[in-house]
């Protein structure tokens, strides 16, 4: 009788069923996430911060741990369908997909930013409570709905992957919901932040079922990210 054959990165796999796969996020918080990683005893290949590199899974010194490096967004789902069973991501990823399938259990206090709301410097001011329908440019269309939604807005979204900042200028949209950092390319757009909808910070998060078929395995590497924190925030 033939026997399936197991999948590796299942999340129902056993605890001896290959590496742990962390997903991290490529960009500025690959390099704030560095010592973190370090002080929870994972050193990956040294190209794995290399943004130029091709490769796109990393091995470890650990070998019961691997890397895998991809977009932001795509982390939560990486962890969400068990192809990854830890990983790194922002809260507003978490905010925006709201896997049911992910737990977060640490704030690493990184990638401080904030989910925002901003419009033309020029705009004319008008009273938003008095709006019953906004056009908003965002690459977070579910936030932005929930967020107008619930102050009786219909807000119909124009869903855009980057330069939302133009969006205004060029006529898509009256406001952008955006991630900003400092304001700066606000600013340069001729653009204001009006409205904080939510601060973030970027997340250790787990999939659900490989916490509970890999329960130490998992466990274990929680507790090393949670002793480097408590390391860092000791100094």
């Amino acid at each position: 009788m033939d026997h399936p054959i197991p999948t590796p990165l299942s999340p129902a796999t056993p605890e001896d069923a290959g590496p742990i796969v962390l997903a991290l996020p490529k960009g500025r918080i690959l390099s704030e996430l560095g010592p973190v990683l370090a002080r929870a005893g994972i050193h990956p290949a040294a190209d794995y911060a290399d943004e130029s590199s091709r490769r796109l899974r990393f091995p470890t010194e650990d070998p019961a741990l691997d890397v895998i490096r991809v977009r932001s967004f795509d982390v939560a789902t990486f962890v969400a369908h068990g192809a990854a069973q830890i990983g790194v991501c922002g809260a507003d990823v978490l905010m925006e997909f709201d896997y049911p399938e992910i737990y977060a259990p640490l704030d690493l206090g990184i990638g401080r930013c904030r989910v925002s709301v901003a419009e033309p410097v020029a705009a004319t001011g008008e009273d938003p409570s008095r709006w019953s329908r906004i056009t908003v440019a965002t690459k977070y269309p579910n936030i932005a709905q929930r967020h107008y939604a619930a102050r009786g807005v219909q807000a119909e979204i124009v869903h855009l992957n980057g330069a939302m900042e133009l969006a205004p200028s060029m006529g898509l949209a009256k406001l952008i919901v955006d991630l900003v950092q400092t304001g700066s390319t606000l600013k340069a757009n001729g653009l204001r932040e009006t409205e904080v909808i939510a601060n973030v910070t970027s997340r250790l998060i787990v999939n659900r079922t490989a916490l509970k078929t890999r329960p130490e395995a998992i466990g274990a590497w929680i507790a090393r990210f949670r002793a480097a924190l408590a390391e860092r925030d000791a100094r």
